[in-house]
């Protein structure tokens, strides 16, 4: 589309060929792709390693910047009034015995958060 490259690239969807793509696209020298989709757990990331020679920047993350100790206070201020709907993100409900079973469920993109009930 740019017929050049661009400088950032953003990959969230967990294809591993957009992800290669986004990094295959950033400009040589200073392109920085940031992958923040969860691939499938077989994937494999392959590109020339002149992308990397060529001074090319990948970075990854699973939470983005968020920091628990210092972000999760707001966030639980943020639910108690009502301004932040975590209902809609719980896909599903386990037992406890089953607690493999959502990390199996995301690498399959069939979840995105599972709640794990001791009780039963």
């Amino acid at each position: 589309m740019t017929n050049r490259g661009v400088d950032r690239s953003v990959e969230c969807t967990g294809s591993i060929q957009a992800m290669i793509s986004a990094f295959e696209y950033v400009y040589d020298g200073w392109g920085v792709a940031n992958l923040v989709g969860v691939p499938s757990k077989d994937d494999v990331f392959k590109t020339h390693p002149m992308n990397f020679l060529n001074e090319r920047t990948l970075k990854g993350t699973f939470y983005g910047n968020y920091k628990p100790r210092t972000d999760l206070p707001n966030v639980v201020e943020k639910y108690m009034k009502g301004e932040l709907e975590l209902e809609k993100f719980i896909t599903h409900t386990i037992p406890f015995p089953e607690i493999n079973k959502p990390s199996n469920l995301m690498l399959k993109g069939e979840s995105i958060k599972c709640i794990i009930r001791m009780d039963e």
